[in-house]
């Protein structure tokens, strides 16, 4: 059955194809946030793994929520991880040392990175279609990043 929400046809495909390419970048970031969470070390271990597992669990709230909202636009989530890889513009991070100051570092980009494209968005959308709900949703998964951001740049502040 036909989605009939009122969005024009180009804007029913290009806003769920936006949509994707956010999941893919909240899914890579994610896992790139467990991994921080999994193997941190150093004396600052315990604080560390915590601050990770906290935004890891934003982020998987943020997973399921994007992908609905696909699904309430009448699309389907993309269904593979690999998927996700040829959506995403993050990239995948291998380190020699597991420190706080590397993941922190690293993460902290990847939420800018996400917070710039997400702001982006908001503007085309705003400017080229007529889904003021995706603009609102995206609104507060940018204040979501923010947060996050404010968090990591934080713990590198001396």
């Amino acid at each position: 059955m036909k989605t009939e929400i009122g969005l024009t046809e180009k804007e029913s495909y290009s806003i769920p194809n936006e949509l994707s390419k956010i999941l893919a970048d909240e899914s890579v970031l994610c896992l790139k946030t467990k991994n921080a969470h999994w193997n941190i070390e150093g004396a600052d271990f315990y604080e560390k793994h915590l601050l990770f597992e906290s935004q890891f669990k934003q982020l998987d709230v943020l997973i399921d929520s994007i992908a609905e909202r696909i699904r309430s636009i009448g699309h389907y989530a993309p269904p593979s991880l690999k998927g996700f890889l040829g959506l995403t513009h993050l990239t995948e991070e291998s380190r020699e040392k597991n420190d706080s100051n590397g993941f922190i570092k690293e993460l902290l980009l990847d939420n800018e990175s996400i917070i710039i494209n997400l702001r982006r968005n908001i503007e085309t959308f705003s400017l080229e279609d007529n889904d003021f709900g995706t603009i609102d949703f995206l609104t507060g998964i940018m204040e979501t990043h923010e947060k996050m951001a404010w968090f990591l740049r934080s713990h590198l502040k001396n």
